[in-house]
């Protein structure tokens, strides 16, 4: 998966593969290679070479592109940009026609369908929740209205970018 992160206002281009517990990483042309370790809901145990460091991240609902992650005593602001879903000229999710698209914003499986085609739904309603890097993220609708599509069933990996659903 290759995003942007825009971290104490420096952009930097991150490329993450995850294969297990273990995860790959280049940012900005620099290579690691993490060990990790789900402690609790949001809260992981990185293992790099024989560094050990507690991290705890959480996710901002009203801005969910925006990260706060902690390491050890380190507060980090991280607002995260993934370029497939930027170059959409849907960015909002919103089409010319009305129709909001739920999309999904990292790579994942989807673990259950909460709503069927044809179901009337109010904004905020959960639509589909989606497993990525051991944390589920349920997507909820940004408006009220009708599920005219769903583009994948229950265990279906999705990529970033990837229109999960579709609301009239």
């Amino acid at each position: 998966m290759k995003i942007k992160a825009e971290l104490e206002g420096q952009d930097h281009e991150l490329i993450i593969r995850r294969e297990g517990e273990m995860v790959f990483a280049q940012i900005d042309g620099r290579d690691y290679e993490l060990e990790v370790h789900n402690a609790s809901q949001g809260e992981y145990l990185l293992l790099a070479g024989t560094h050990v460091h507690n991290c705890r991240v959480e996710n901002r609902l009203q801005q969910p592109n925006q990260l706060v992650v902690h390491v050890g005593t380190h507060r980090f602001q991280i607002n995260v940009h993934d370029p497939r879903r930027l170059s959409r000229s849907h960015g909002s999710g919103v089409h010319h026609h009305g129709s909001a698209e739920i999309i999904a914003s990292m790579p994942g499986k989807v673990v259950r369908l909460m709503v069927a085609v044809g179901a009337q739904v109010e904004a905020g309603a959960g639509i589909v929740v989606v497993e990525a890097m051991k944390m589920q993220n349920e997507m909820k609708a940004p408006k009220a209205g009708i599920v005219v599509s769903l583009n994948m069933k229950e265990g279906a990996t999705v990529n970033a970018g990837d229109v999960l659903a579709v609301i009239e």
